[in-house]
Order: structure tokens, then C-alpha cells, then sequence
């Protein structure tokens, strides 16, 4: 989640997986893959680098889970005639 601020300053979190597009009307007006639209005080520039941060979070915390081995990594294969996506067996 990403903290935003709506126009008044209240503040609220936002799930960045949901967001469709986001456009400076001159307000920053965010649009959920829903539809449902919120305006921000965060500018446009702002709300990029809150997503940014966050998918960055998201796959270092992935990659720290991978190398103390707790989840399996899965690797691009060539054939020669395609490349494929092998996915390791999970042990259980």
C-alpha cells in the first residue's frame, strides 16, 4: 500500500496494483482499473516515485526471501527452439 493525501490532507492508503492512469488536471486525479477515481494533493511526479518505491520494496523483499532459499526461483531456459519459463518444484 502507498500512503496519498486527498485534497483536505486526509490521509489514506492506496493498493498501486489497482491504479489504471493517473493525469494532472492540474489536480493529480488517480483512476482505479474499477473505475472509481480519487484527486490527490501528491503531484504526478510525487505518486511515481511512491509507486516506484513500492514495486522496488515488493521485489527486494522477493529477492531476500529467494536467496535464504524460501522460495523457489524461477529461471529462463533456451532450447535452442524457444525460451522457456521453468518453474522449480516446491518442496512441501
Amino acid at each position: 500500500m502507498i500512503l496519498l493525501n486527498r485534497l483536505n490532507g486526509q490521509p489514506f492508503a492506496l493498493n498501486p496494483d489497482l491504479l489504471e492512469r493517473a493525469e494532472s488536471t492540474p489536480d493529480t486525479v488517480i483512476t482505479l482499473v474499477n473505475g472509481a477515481k480519487y484527486v490527490v494533493a501528491q503531484s504526478l511526479d510525487e505518486l511515481a516515485a511512491l509507486v516506484r518505491e513500492h514495486r522496488a520494496e515488493i521485489l527486494g523483499q522477493a529477492q531476500d526471501a529467494a536467496d535464504r532459499g524460501h522460495r523457489p526461483v524461477p529461471t529462463l531456459v533456451d532450447t535452442g527452439e524457444a525460451t522457456l519459463l521453468h518453474l522449480p518444484e516446491r518442496g512441501i
